[in-house]
């Protein structure tokens, strides 16, 4: 695998003064007086050509998602429910946010959770939001890119008065937390984030490339620029399934490429590292692999989608047609996570009748229990839930061999 045409640009290097906005640290924190930043090159309008196999592995790689993109169309709502959330919570274990299924279940439904979860959630709405702005007619805008984060991080302490925002001070990656010192990385410095934004969005937009090529590139481009105080990675992370909704790759599903991605976490850092440098081949060789793999195994999951109902009517038994225990047989595929309110508002039949359909699913293991209150309890479908869990599961499973 190799460009065919001029090497990709490595990043430039310089260097700028330096002072602590808050004495902190070290002595070493507090007498650093100068940083080296990078400047990552302009790619708007930057010439990109590939030799055959690589334009074969990128077109091979996005024929495995459009395949998944029509699985089951006529019913999509399920399986595009699923995969938004395993892609969700992949990105979010990138950044070392961990929470179980349930936790994250109950933090969907606004129920308390822990910390982690509630990042999960939000990182859920985000995505949401920022595919939600785009289609084969709206391109991608950078308002769409700081309202997602806005989403993002509007609920954390230390980053809400800054959500939405481009950053306006100099961030860094690795080091201390009180100056650049033993660093890994320096974004480009925040007068330039504007520019650099401006840049990256007018790539985006772009149709003259492969749409796997260019999502990889405008990733490992935004990643680059750290645009943002915090929340880059699960922003720039949604980037790339934007780009693949704008370019009609995708029309209905979010391809779970995060759980490909978190299954190797040091690699899928290094090959940031990689472009960079200006070598573009490990950054594509990994989201051809990502994108194979996430799709083959989500097909899987779409077929388990498919067959759970009648899973359901084995655990329940013979359940009469047009009884509230049907009506929410037939509503949880797509609704996997409710309340007994929720219920008793989405089904037409009285409450009593559903709160009995409740009863009678949970008896049967359909659904669980998510808390322990006694009013408004909120279930999940277990094996919706699970599902979700063994999909990023097999993901990692395939990548690692």
């Amino acid at each position: 695998m190799q460009l065919a045409g001029p090497a990709w640009p490595p990043q430039g290097q310089e260097p700028r003064d330096w002072a602590q906005a808050h004495r902190g640290g070290t002595r070493d924190d507090r007498t650093l007086r100068s940083i080296v930043v990078s400047m990552p090159p302009r790619i708007a309008d930057l010439p990109i050509r590939l030799d055959s196999e690589t334009a074969a592995d990128l077109e091979a790689a996005t024929s495995e998602i459009t395949k998944l993109d029509g699985t089951y169309a006529d019913d999509p709502s399920a399986l595009g429910t699923l995969l938004l959330r395993t892609e969700s919570v992949a990105s979010s274990k990138i950044e070392q946010i961990e929470a179980s299924v349930d936790d994250y279940a109950r933090a969907l439904h606004g129920v308390r959770a822990n910390s982690s979860a509630v990042a999960m959630a939000a990182a859920t709405t985000a995505l949401e939001a920022m595919i939600g702005t785009v289609g084969s007619r709206t391109p991608i805008r950078l308002s769409a890119i700081t309202t997602a984060h806005a989403a993002l991080m509007r609920d954390d302490s230390s980053e809400s008065t800054t959500a939405g925002e481009l950053r306006t001070v100099q961030n860094w990656i690795g080091g201390s937390d009180f100056s650049p010192r033993g660093e890994l990385y320096i974004p480009p410095p925040p007068e330039t984030v504007q520019g650099y934004m401006n840049d990256l969005i007018t790539f985006a937009n772009r149709d003259d490339m492969p749409v796997l090529l260019q999502a990889a590139i405008a990733h490992a481009q935004f990643e680059s620029i750290h645009p943002f105080t915090d929340g880059n990675g699960r922003i720039g992370r949604a980037l790339i399934n934007t780009i693949l909704r704008c370019r009609g790759t995708t029309t209905r599903v979010v391809v779970p490429l995060a759980s490909a991605l978190v299954a190797r976490r040091d690699d899928y850092f290094d090959v940031l590292g990689s472009y960079r440098s200006g070598d573009l081949v490990p950054l594509l060789g990994t989201f051809i692999r990502s994108a194979r793999i996430a799709s083959a195994e989500s097909r899987i999951t779409a077929q388990r989608l498919h067959e759970i109902p009648s899973q359901w009517r084995e655990l329940t038994g013979p359940v009469r047609r047009g009884s509230a225990a049907a009506k929410l047989l037939d509503l949880l595929p797509s609704t996997p996570i409710l309340s007994s309110d929720n219920a008793v508002a989405l089904i037409d039949a009285p409450r009593s009748s559903v709160f009995d359909a409740i009863s009678r699913l949970r008896s049967a293991e359909v659904l669980r229990a998510l808390t322990d209150r006694k009013r408004d309890q909120i279930w999940g479908a277990s094996l919706v839930l699970d599902e979700l869990e063994d999909l990023g599961n097999r993901i990692a499973v395939a990548v690692r061999r």
